[in-house]
């Protein structure tokens, strides 16, 4: 049973990744304008992996026991960062809004708790399943007046269900087959095999042409260090926690909390429908994470 101090920190915890999940999508647009998809990736993981070597070094983590647990971690490294962020990346660089992209990809709660219900016998109850559905329909008020069917791209489409089904496989796997593995070495790992997929088709896709500022260094910087390792690794805490349904329910907010910030950051007003969203977004969080208390044990 949970301490009233550790439910705090989970809170805490939880909206980290939140706030930082949502202004990542700023932080991507703002790079994605200095270097294409595959060359931004590049830099990326240079710079996370020129990061996580120092502590590394003196956190000394526990590396892989055997083969078979290296190969789960690349696996899911493939999946979470190559497969997930070059696609998601390249539905963007190739026309579709931050809109739709936020709105295709807050469906992973949806696809995580039928796949957890199904396959890890993780049931969810009637309450729950109405939560994941308004955090769905909740999402999509809040994007819908940044949505224009007509200037959507099957190419970007598919690179968007791309990045949508690679996030929820990477995240279910490396809880399934190495939930135990240690983050820092693992991330260590996982960045190491994405730059080994991405830099040779930035230099061949893209000829790793840059433009050289200090957006693009503050951009990286931020995913880096605040997005790909403090909050994945708040992320599978959070998981190793509690079930994935619940966890990943969190996903909902991201792209409500990167709406707000592109509203208070741009001024854009917001619009009566886009409030409307937001609270039912929050509601349907609520339905899915609640859990009844238990009443503590007498002595």
């Amino acid at each position: 049973m949970q301490t009233p101090r550790r439910r705090w920190f989970d809170s805490l915890l939880a909206w980290y990744f939140v706030s930082v999940w949502g202004s990542g999508f700023i932080a991507t647009k703002v790079g994605l304008q200095y270097a294409a998809p595959f060359t931004f990736l590049t830099l990326r993981y240079l710079f996370g992996l020129a990061c996580l070597i120092p502590v590394v070094l003196v956190l000394r983590p526990h590396w892989p026991a055997s083969r078979s647990e290296l190969g789960h971690i690349l696996v899911a490294g493939l999946l979470m960062h190559a497969v997930n962020l070059s696609a998601s990346h390249y539905a963007q660089y190739l026309g579709m809004s931050a809109g739709v992209t936020a709105l295709i990809l807050a469906a992973q709660p949806l696809l995580t708790a039928l796949i957890a219900s199904r396959w890890m016998h993780q049931r969810l109850i009637a309450r729950q399943w109405l939560g994941v559905v308004l955090g769905l329909a909740g999402v999509a008020l809040v994007v819908w007046h940044k949505i224009d069917i007509r200037a959507v791209r099957w190419s970007s489409l598919a690179a968007v269900g791309c990045s949508l089904g690679a996030i929820t496989a990477g995240t279910l796997y490396q809880r399934v087959f190495c939930p135990r593995v240690d983050l820092n070495s693992a991330a260590l790992l996982q960045f190491a095999i994405s730059l080994a997929v991405v830099a040779p088709l930035a230099w061949a896709v893209e000829g790793m042409q840059v433009r050289w500022a200090w957006q693009l260094f503050a951009a990286i910087a931020f995913l880096v260090i605040f997005a790909s390792i403090l909050a994945v690794n708040v992320l599978h805490t959070l998981m190793r926690r509690g079930e994935a349904a619940r966890v990943t329910s969190l996903m909902y907010l991201t792209p409500v909390f990167a709406v707000a910030l592109e509203q208070l950051v741009f001024g854009v007003i917001p619009t009566p429908l886009s409030l409307a969203g937001m609270a039912v977004a929050c509601l349907g969080v609520a339905m899915v994470a609640w859990q009844k208390r238990r009443p503590a044990a007498l002595d």
